[in-house]
């Protein structure tokens, strides 16, 4: 949490928002940093540095349960969300000037810089980044192997290894994080997610008084890497399968609602050059979001 301070604006009511106090001190802010496909705000960048980047807890919990509720497959890599429109009706309210630089990188190469305030500057690098960070696949696969890259060293973060690939996926398909190197599910909220397990969004709906007092952006991470799918009959129907392949023991990830498979026996040269047979092999998931269908559809 940042040290913060509040102030209100009348909207259809009063609302309030944190932010930190030094973003009310300067003459002008200066926003740098990229654009992705986002799980939670469709993209990156732009105000999200400012909210819930530099504001408290409340905004981050309810950003990403709103993100949550919509669900990652009908929000991430689209421009306009609920959660993007909640991020500049708080900037909004900001009456020092910010300017943004709004980068695309794709790897370590700069692909394209955005200069201007922090509506229209985002709003063009999320255009690039929706056509360079986007891959359209013409049928859905029913294995990936997705390779979460050694920065990340939680699952938190490694999560990005499934959902940048689920709407790619086959219902009934398989993503397999391939992540030898992890051995941590959070350090900040690994209590809460071993309390819950990964489940689907209708399940924590179905059951809301069991796990209400849990803070919602670990919820919302716990569908993020769940995945979309339905209850039946009061059973829990994902329509992706996860598997984790790292030193998470397999004790563990039955107790996190995951498949394990022992990272030892993975040959990665059984899963590549396989897309014609529906199998997938991405070495370096995280950046790219796979999709099926056509670009700019």
């Amino acid at each position: 949490m940042v040290a913060g301070e509040h102030w209100h604006a009348s909207l259809s009511g009063d609302i309030e928002v944190r932010i930190n106090k030094a973003a009310l001190e300067y003459d002008s802010i200066l926003i740098l940093g990229p654009t992705f496909p986002h799980e939670v705000a469709g993209f990156s960048g732009g105000a999200k540095y400012l909210f819930p980047g530099i504001s408290g807890p409340e905004m981050i919990n309810s950003s990403h349960w709103l993100g949550a509720l919509t669900g990652v497959v009908g929000t991430i890599g689209i421009k306009d969300t609920p959660v993007r429109k909640l991020i500049h009706i708080a900037a909004g309210m900001l009456k020092t000037p910010a300017t943004l630089l709004g980068l695309v990188v794709e790897g370590h190469d700069l692909s394209g810089l955005f200069i201007g305030d922090y509506l229209s500057a985002w709003s063009a690098a999320a255009d690039l980044s929706a056509q360079r960070h986007i891959q359209w696949v013409d049928r859905p696969y029913q294995r990936v192997l997705s390779c979460a890259p050694a920065m990340y060293d939680e699952l938190w973060t490694a999560s990005k290894a499934m959902y940048k690939l689920e709407p790619s996926v086959a219902i009934g398909g398989e993503v397999v994080i391939y992540a030898p190197h992890l051995e941590e599910v959070s350090r900040a909220h690994g209590k809460y997610i071993y309390e819950t397990g990964y489940h689907i969004l209708p399940y924590f709906l179905a059951d809301w008084e069991r796990y209400k007092h849990i803070p919602l952006g670990a919820l919302a991470h716990s569908t993020h890497l769940r995945g979309s799918g339905h209850m039946q009959g009061g059973i829990e129907r994902p329509n992706v399968k996860v598997t984790l392949a790292s030193k998470i023991t397999p004790e563990d990830c039955a107790r996190l609602n995951l498949g394990y498979l022992d990272p030892a026996t993975i040959n990665i040269a059984d899963w590549q050059h396989r897309e014609d047979e529906g199998i997938l092999y991405v070495p370096r998931a995280g950046e790219i979001l796979y999709r099926v269908g056509k670009k700019g559809s």
